[in-house]
């Protein structure tokens, strides 16, 4: 909370949420019935949150599935793995709330992170940042916490690396921060707004908020939600074509040609699926120009299951320079003697993993992993992977702002239109994260 709490005091967090924009709803009273766009986590929380005020609510949901970017698989029987969101972190007080009422049991989901770089490997114990750089970078953050609005919003005119050179960083440095900085952004420091960078750091847990997973998985969640909520309440595969609104109500077409009407609509959907709908009357131009210029990170996740855990560790995870970048233990407490590690590219190495052939992504992170185990390929079984890039639904996995964008678009697409409001992991406080679009649903939800 104290991330939001700063996030508010210095006037940059301007989503259409309870405290930052209520007055801007066009609806006087709270609505009898509400359409809500999306199944995913900030849907169904908002759903959640519609329940437990006694108003009704329909939710539709585009996708066979529910869950959005939670997308848990079975790897084997036993064994599960996460091809979405993985992580709550120990800040997320919204998620882990959540998970308490609907009974739900977090597992310690955190790491000790090797290094393997230009073919040396250094286990985590035996590598670090140097010591002039982290006592700079622990400064860093305290000033940002003390920073102005105005020191703010120059420093979101910059972007991550170039503000990091500017600091005077070490080469080996910067390329390790590069490294594993790019797996939270979900594309190079060269695209990430400074702002949105250190706006993360200085308030993160110690594990940067990768800390818990649920245990069994986390679609458990989306699972135990939807029973909530009821799932007679939930219409799967009706894509939302139109939005027609006047002063009194809002009506949806869908793709399957039913209709469906109510006091006001919810919208959780991510940009480019909200550029696909018909509305009239028409979104405003900015609108529409902010809904083209929010980017999403390109990450392709890949899990491959081995007959053994050769890595040892069950709290073992490596950062790379190689394809593959990003290693985990992901069947970490999955008391198997099969395991899985699964592999996080991001950026143009996601771009280039998503177009692989199975046997050639294990082959990539075999190789990538040699100079630190040896030959493993004979161990591994089988592979799962989910290029978020090509998702139809969203064309990546979570938002980022680039230098300018959060006090420019940020602001735009938060704002109510009319009848219809917006929410999810795009503009919430924590992108990229269960917490951030849980929240906004919330949020949004209470403030109809």
């Amino acid at each position: 909370m104290k991330r939001r709490t700063f996030i508010r005091n210095t006037s940059i967090f301007t989503s259409g949420t309870l405290l930052a924009s209520q007055k801007n709803f066009a609806i006087a009273s709270p609505p009898k019935k509400v359409i809500i766009l999306g199944a995913g986590i900030a849907g169904l929380g908002a759903a959640y949150q519609l329940q437990q005020r006694g108003i009704d609510y329909l939710l539709l949901e585009a996708k066979k599935r529910l869950g959005g970017r939670i997308f848990t698989q079975n790897i084997t029987a036993d064994l599960t793995v996460e091809l979405g969101a993985e992580w709550i972190g120990a800040s997320h007080l919204n998620l882990i709330e959540l998970c308490n009422k609907l009974v739900l049991s977090l597992q310690n989901h955190q790491f000790d992170t090797d290094l393997l770089l230009n073919g040396q490997h250094q286990p985590f114990d035996q590598w670090q940042y140097s010591t002039a750089w982290q006592k700079q970078f622990a400064q860093l953050k305290e000033d940002f916490t003390k920073g102005s609005p105005k020191m703010l919003q120059q420093l979101d005119r910059l972007d991550w690396w170039h503000f990091l050179k500017k600091q005077g960083i070490s080469q080996r440095d910067l390329e390790i921060r590069e490294l594993l900085d790019s797996t939270d952004f979900g594309e190079t420091i060269r695209h990430v707004s400074a702002f949105s960078a250190m706006g993360e750091y200085a308030f993160s847990s110690p594990k940067n908020e990768m800390d818990y997973k649920i245990q069994g998985g986390n679609s458990q969640l989306i699972e135990a939600l939807a029973k909530q909520i009821g799932k007679e309440k939930i219409k799967t595969q009706h894509k939302v074509v139109a939005i027609a609104q006047d002063k009194k109500q809002v009506r949806i077409t869908c793709d399957n040609q039913t209709t469906w009407e109510a006091d006001a609509v919810i919208c959780t959907l991510p940009t480019f699926a909200v550029s696909q709908i018909r509305f009239t009357p028409t979104l405003p131009a900015s609108y529409q120009e902010a809904l083209q210029s929010l980017q999403y990170a390109r990450i392709t996740k890949t899990a491959v299951l081995f007959n053994e855990r050769f890595w040892s560790r069950e709290n073992f995870d490596l950062i790379s320079d190689t394809l593959p970048q990003y290693f985990f233990h992901s069947t970490k407490n999955q008391l198997e003697t099969q395991g899985v590690l699964t592999a996080y590219s991001v950026g143009d190495r996601a771009y280039l993993m998503g177009k692989l052939t199975e046997q050639a992504k294990i082959k990539a992170i075999i190789s990538a992993l040699q100079p630190a185990f040896g030959d493993t390929f004979h161990l591994a079984q089988r592979v799962l992977s989910y290029d978020w890039s090509t998702d139809p639904y969203s064309y990546g996995a979570y938002a980022y702002y680039r230098p300018t964008q959060w006090y420019t678009i940020q602001k735009i697409l938060a704002q109510p239109f009319k009848r219809v409001h917006f929410a999810g992991e795009h503009l919430a406080e924590w992108q990229g994260f269960m917490e951030g679009a849980l929240t906004s649903g919330l949020e949004t939800a209470l403030a109809l």
